[in-house]
């Protein structure tokens, strides 16, 4: 297979470019030639290359104090046209199903009185915000963007792994990549037919203007972020920016009469749509936390009266508890009268004594996580985890079944990367993004491929040792395929209150534990052993 490949091994896990035989699969034949084709050398020197260039963006992320570029494989992810409709086919559904839920859940609760969900399930989430009863959208949409995580298992089935439907981060690093990527394989890309992704702003702002209140025939949108400080703030000025549209803080905003209005180097302006990236706990300390300085008194009051439109909606957060994740293929059903097109990760529900006790008793074997952790917080992988480890979970779910799940250890599939001077299997999942405009469900071609650069590793998270990948979704015979135009990222943005800096991803993904203690964006996954945490 060539120097590059010397001693690629996958193992158990299902490999996406190699066949059980050794031979290339279809989608991959053309990139695997490709590398056959690039000396070591050169191939490092594109990669090193390639880190130097987001490390002068200020595409970075902080390791113990120290800014480094946000790893890029410049390996590309390949996935075919039919896979790719499976895909799409099972996160529209997702999507439809998410937003019928919540519908109902700030509702009729149909599905509790129908016995298909407990109330209590709902109740006791800690995203669930009565605040959010009477608040009316107009187009019918709560879900105006998902991040729907998706694995592959070792039968290379694509299965749901978790859904992020309050503020789903990560999709600037897909256009970003994209544009690098570009550079990096122009030869090859000149003859491959490739889904773009740089559709994505257009798509975002319109399906926001259609979320405005009824009868605004010209919205103002906005982008609502924390701040210069805030870890995604590459992300929220990049979209801002690729939208053409303002980005404010939450001092920018003045609500009162009702409305919403931002300041302005003109004085104020009414606003119409917030897509906001803060969340909602500190989006009005009226409502939610009184010490908040990120959002703006008096917010909700206005969404309530209807003269202003919150994406995504507030409350939607229910829909991520991971315990009300293992209800949805009975909510497909319930609500869709469909069956699951994408399948969901087999999971344990601890309030169920009997499976309390089973995973008692595997616990060395299993991947147990906490309902609302995030970062890797509380996550305990058995059969990695001490003794110690152990025992000291054994007590915690026995005193708190609810906030826990657990989940068997996948072996999340393959794909090649470079490692040093040499291509090796590292294990991966996708986050496609999904745009509701309420007329239909659009999904961005590929999204946020996550990998674990140390061998053997099923944690993605940048914090700990991983990295990202472009995703590459080859078109079929009816699709057009473009490759971007780097441009098409530079459009202007402005501010509410000062001039943007070099955008700098701060402590990147992993700090997701800090974000959630502030305020601050949710963000993408962490994986291991197929259990999100």
């Amino acid at each position: 297979m060539g120097d590059l490949f010397d001693g690629y091994r996958s193992g158990a896990a299902w490999d996406e470019m190699l066949d059980s035989g050794g031979a290339p699969r279809p989608p991959y034949r053309g990139l695997h030639e490709a590398l056959q084709g690039i000396g070591v050398q050169d191939l490092r020197a594109n990669a090193d290359a390639l880190a130097r260039s987001y490390l002068d963006q200020g595409v970075t992320f902080d390791v113990g104090g120290e800014e480094r570029p946000f790893p890029l494989d410049i390996v590309p992810r390949v996935i075919d046209a039919a896979d790719w409709r499976t895909i799409e086919v099972g996160v529209k559904q997702r999507v439809r199903a998410l937003e019928a839920f919540l519908a109902d859940v700030y509702g009729r609760n149909r599905a509790v009185l129908d016995g298909v969900v407990p109330r209590s399930v709902i109740t006791t989430s800690k995203n669930f915000h009565r605040q959010a009863f009477g608040i009316d959208y107009a187009n019918g949409v709560r879900v105006h963007v998902a991040g729907i995580d998706l694995i592959r298992d070792e039968q290379g089935e694509f299965r749901v792994l978790e859904d992020n439907v309050r503020v789903p981060s990560g999709v600037s690093y897909v256009m970003a990549n994209r544009v690098a990527m570009t550079h990096s394989w122009a030869e090859m890309l000149g003859g491959t037919r490739l889904r773009p992704v740089s559709q994505y702003p257009q798509r975002l702002l319109a399906a926001l203007r259609m979320a405005a209140p009824r009868g605004v025939a010209d919205p103002c949108v906005v982008v609502l972020t924390p701040g210069v400080y805030n870890s995604a703030y590459f992300e929220h000025a990049l979209l801002a920016r690729s939208m053409g549209v303002e980005l404010v803080e939450g001092r920018d905003l003045i609500c009162s009469g009702g409305t919403v209005r931002m300041r302005d180097t003109a004085g104020e302006r009414r606003v119409d749509v917030i897509y906001r990236r803060v969340d909602d706990e500190y989006l009005d300390p009226v409502q939610f936390r009184s010490d908040s300085m990120l959002g703006a008194p008096g917010l909700l009051t206005a969404a309530r009266a209807g003269t202003v439109t919150i994406a995504n909606g507030v409350g939607n957060g229910v829909a991520d508890d991971k315990l009300i994740y293992t209800y949805f293929p009975d909510l497909i059903r319930y609500y869709l009268s469909e069956e699951p097109a994408l399948k969901n990760v087999d999971t344990w529900r601890l309030e169920d004594p009997g499976a309390l006790e089973e995973v008692l008793d595997r616990l060395d074997e299993l991947v147990v996580k906490p309902v609302d952790g995030a970062g890797g917080k509380g996550l305990i992988i058995g059969p990695q985890a001490t003794k110690e480890e152990l025992d000291r979970m054994r007590i915690a779910l026995r005193a708190d079944p609810r906030g826990w799940i657990a989940q068997p250890v996948v072996q999340l599939s393959t794909v090649p990367t470079l490692i040093g001077d040499k291509i090796a299997p590292r294990h991966v999942d996708l986050r496609p993004f999904a745009v509701n405009d309420g007329d239909d469900i659009w999904v961005l071609p590929g999204g946020l491929t996550r990998v674990a650069l140390r061998e053997g590793s099923l944690v993605v998270n940048s914090s700990q040792g991983g990295g990202s990948k472009d995703t590459w979704v080859l078109a079929g015979d009816r699709v057009a395929a473009t490759t971007p135009d780097p441009g098409e990222l530079l459009l202007p943005v402005t501010l509410a209150h000062k001039p943007m800096p070099m955008p700098d991803i701060g402590a990147e993904y992993g700090a997701q534990d800090q974000q959630q203690q502030q305020g601050l964006d949710a963000v993408p996954i962490d994986v291991a052993g197929g259990a999100s945490c």
